[in-house]
């Protein structure tokens, strides 16, 4: 065995490949991971046969040095300006000849120390942290990279990440195995996730192999990933295909875009699992072998062809076979025969809300079956209950961390995505900006409880007119500042209304003899006494009618809210102003 390794590392039989690792933002190569097979056909083929042998017969230190630099020069020679993860067994990279540098040189002559990450194995238990530490930190001040490889699956775990502190953690593939069918993977990398964001570590899922495994660490935040789906190892330096990009992009554009929205707006389909559908014509036997291969599997769709006709659930189905004579009754007889006939199914397209509903009013033994989702009158996929309810909750936290607490109406971020939205869709839309006039002298005078009346009173009147509207949007800026979006150009008649509901009640909050006299004695910003009329409300409108994007859009509202604030200044009543006639009005001043 000796002779054979050491003819393999004179010679450098073994072969080099380079697995992909990819951004979950947009798809790019980030980087490759260096991997070494042994001769082909030999029994060394197998890498950890092969690091294994050469560890036993004390070569370990030459087969890693061989590999390595093979594997550097290889990467070169393909002409990439990625990073390289190398991997590194914890004994060798504290092994006397590493530590000195015997292959820095060689580092240092064909590739920058910042484009080499090494990758620590953490199945190899590490025996001296101390020592380990101050080697790595060594490393690191020579602007060295490091990975700890296999988080999850070795010795040391945490330990291992809060002594060494490296620049890359990557999840082992244990952990994402199945992770979109396990609410308990799903927490530990959700985990992984806030930890690495909160120490400025980058996080790389490993052995990512199908679309649902894909979208779950896409929407549990990991930034990294690589696996069999996306590129397995090759000679070559491989990219992403087109049809593995664009669905890394659409999931994050969706996840972007429902992060803001309510479960009112978003559908079922988005987060249905893809699991394989089965023909109700297969036998029970063969059911059977389903779920004895997956014991986290709750209910199987069964099909007529693509049409859903039915759902068994593993309950369903082993209460029939545990009954009397239940295996020789049913075994060997078509599923269809036990499935139930009316499970829950419905459109990709049915909100989230409308799903919960549904199922609160299924029976009671029905309540935690999966929801078949259909898309054009074809299986989709399955929804199970939890998955429905988290998103669920997700969402309304989501509405809730960015909505005004005094009025529970959207604040500026959800504003600013929902104008994009509008200008996107390109159908006729109408900005209307809400300002109270005179509302810090109230404020002053009366309290700011009284005042906090005020602006509930004023997003009740804001969200009973606007509420006739289709689709459309209302939203707290702040202060006494409201936005609405309206998907109409003709908007003057809900302008007039506002303004007449809000004149004709805003009398209620002075006291009577504040009303009579017209106006309130108050100190202004300079600290003066003066007199402020009753609060009024200025309203100013503009429309997508020229506008194409979101900061001409702002700034052309803002000017016609600055001239509509002196109209009502001037008359001391409430206004409603649109673009045009502010540009009348210029156009008068000119001639």
């Amino acid at each position: 065995m000796k002779q054979l390794l050491r003819e393999i590392i004179e010679n450098k039989l073994f072969t080099t490949l380079f697995q992909p690792i990819f951004s979950l933002s947009n798809g790019d190569t980030v980087g490759y991971e260096a991997l070494t097979r042994g001769p082909e056909e030999s029994v060394l083929y197998n890498p950890v046969k092969l690091f294994e042998s050469a560890k036993n017969e004390n070569l370990l230190w030459e087969m890693e040095l061989s590999t390595r630099s093979s594997a550097i020069e290889k990467f070169l020679s393909l002409q990439s300006d990625k990073i390289l993860f190398l991997n590194v067994d914890p004994d060798i990279i504290r092994d006397e000849k590493f530590v000195k540098g015997y292959t820095k040189h060689l580092f240092e002559k064909i590739i920058k120390q910042s484009n080499i990450i090494f990758e620590i194995n953490e199945k190899t238990a590490i025996k001296d942290y101390i020592e380990f530490k101050e080697i790595i930190k060594n490393y690191k001040t020579q602007g060295y990279k490091i990975a700890i490889d296999d988080v999850g699956a070795g010795y040391s775990g945490l330990t291992t990440i809060s002594e060494v502190r490296p620049d890359y953690i990557k999840i082992d593939m244990s952990l994402i195995r199945d992770i979109d069918k396990d609410n308990l993977k799903k927490s530990i990398v959700k985990a992984l996730v806030e930890f690495a964001n909160n120490t400025n570590i980058k996080l790389i899922a490993e052995g990512v192999e199908t679309l649902d495994e894909l979208k779950t660490v896409i929407e549990l935040g990991t930034p990294l990933a690589q696996g069999f789906l996306l590129g397995k190892p090759s000679k070559k330096l491989l990219v992403l295909d087109d049809r593995l990009k664009n669905f890394i992009k659409e999931t994050k554009l969706s996840l972007e875009k429902t992060k803001l929205t309510s479960a009112f707006k978003v559908q079922i389909g988005t987060i249905a699992r893809r699991d394989n559908g089965v023909q109700c014509s297969t036998l029970s036997k063969d059911i059977e072998s389903i779920f004895l291969g997956n014991n986290k599997l709750r209910g199987i769709a069964l099909l007529d062809g693509e049409k859903v006709v039915g759902l068994i659930t593993r309950r369903d189905f082993f209460t029939h076979l545990g009954t009397r004579y239940g295996r020789e009754l049913w075994l060997k007889k078509p599923v269809e025969r036990i499935m139930d006939k009316n499970p829950l199914i419905l459109d990709y397209s049915t909100p989230i809300d409308q799903a919960i509903k549904r199922i609160a009013n299924r029976e009671e033994d029905k309540l935690y079956d999966y929801v078949i989702v259909e898309r054009d009158k074809s299986y989709f996929g399955i929804v199970p209950i939890i998955t429905l309810l988290e998103k669920s909750m997700e969402l309304q936290l989501n509405i809730a961390k960015y909505s005004n607490p005094l009025t529970g109406l959207p604040g500026n971020l959800i504003i600013e995505e929902k104008i994009r939205e509008f200008l996107d869709k390109k159908v006729p839309f109408s900005l209307i900006y809400f300002d109270l006039n005179d509302f810090k002298s109230f404020n002053d005078y009366y309290s700011f409880e009284r005042g906090d009346r005020i602006i509930k009173y004023t997003a009740n009147i804001l969200e009973r007119h606007i509420s006739f509207y289709k689709d459309a949007f209302l939203g707290h800026v702040g202060g006494d500042d409201f936005v609405a979006i309206v998907g109409s150009y003709d908007i003057e008649r809900l302008c007039c209304n506002i303004i007449e509901e809000f004149d004709f009640n805003i009398k209620r909050f002075y006291n009577k003899e504040d009303v009579e006299r017209g106006y309130i004695i108050s100190t202004d910003r300079d600290g003066i006494k003066k007199q402020f009329p009753i609060v009024s409300i200025s309203i100013a409108t503009v429309n997508n009618m020229e506008i194409t994007n979101y900061e001409d859009m702002i700034e052309k509202v803002t000017a016609v809210k600055k001239v509509c604030k002196e109209l009502c200044k001037k008359f001391k009543k409430s206004y409603f102003l649109t673009e045009e006639k502010v540009l009348i009005k210029q156009e008068q001043r000119t001639n």
